[in-house]
């Protein structure tokens, strides 16, 4: 029986992939690092922010990640009123609050962009549990993020559903001990499906309540 799902933010809760991409590459440039879109695909990953920064930039001090870090997240405010929710999103989680699922987020993202974000949306009511990578030292593939979201809804792991669209996110779910339901365009969907991911879908508009009971059975 599910008794808690819980969803990765960007590209599963928010349709925020193009700003978030656009967002990092203001930020590389401003400091001097051009990428290519290719690049990019590293920050699709569902990694958090410090790590990116590594990523891109080296061994910081954590000054610098610190006002890097701010510069990023004005960049992604400033473009995101044009984020919306993922297609079927809001359907999907009203069927599961009706049939007594606890809903949870566990993020990469920063708490203050995940938050601002939420509220802008008008979701924050549908979430009793939200974690963000500002919470756990270790960021996705490893389950810190998940685990501690179920711990926070007192669910077992096992008994919990996860929604993820990267395979850093699809392996932390499934290393947390949870089902992992992959969202992503056919494209994507193999490598979702490699990783781990139980099953893949475009949107929330193919799922249900039941169908989900048969995937957990």
């Amino acid at each position: 029986m599910i008794r808690a799902a819980v969803f990765d933010f960007d590209g599963v809760i928010v349709d925020s992939h193009p700003v978030h991409k656009r967002a990092w590459r203001k930020l590389l440039e401003s400091v001097g690092r051009t990428v290519s879109e290719e690049d990019l695909q590293f920050v699709m990953d569902g990694r958090k922010r410090d790590d990116i920064l590594r990523h891109f930039l080296g061994d910081l001090n954590p000054d610098l990640i610190i006002k890097y870090g701010y510069r990023k997240e004005q960049f992604f405010r400033d473009e995101a009123g044009d984020v919306q929710t993922v297609v079927g999103l809001l359907g999907f989680l009203e069927e599961l609050e009706r049939a007594g699922v606890a809903l949870g987020i566990a993020s990469s993202g920063s708490r203050s962009r995940v938050s601002f974000l939420l509220d802008r949306l008008d979701l924050a009511k549908h979430f009793q549990v939200v974690v963000t990578g500002d919470e756990v030292k270790k960021g996705k593939p490893d389950p810190a993020v998940f685990l501690a979201a179920a711990q926070a809804l007192e669910e077992d792991p096992c008994n919990s559903l996860a929604f993820e669209d990267a395979v850093s996110g699809v392996e932390s779910a499934k290393a947390a001990g949870m089902k992992c339901v992959g969202i992503a365009q056919p494209g994507r969907a193999s490598a979702l499906l490699d990783s781990g991911a139980d099953d893949v879908v475009a949107d929330f508009r193919s799922l249900s309540y039941s169908k989900l009971e048969e995937l957990l059975s």
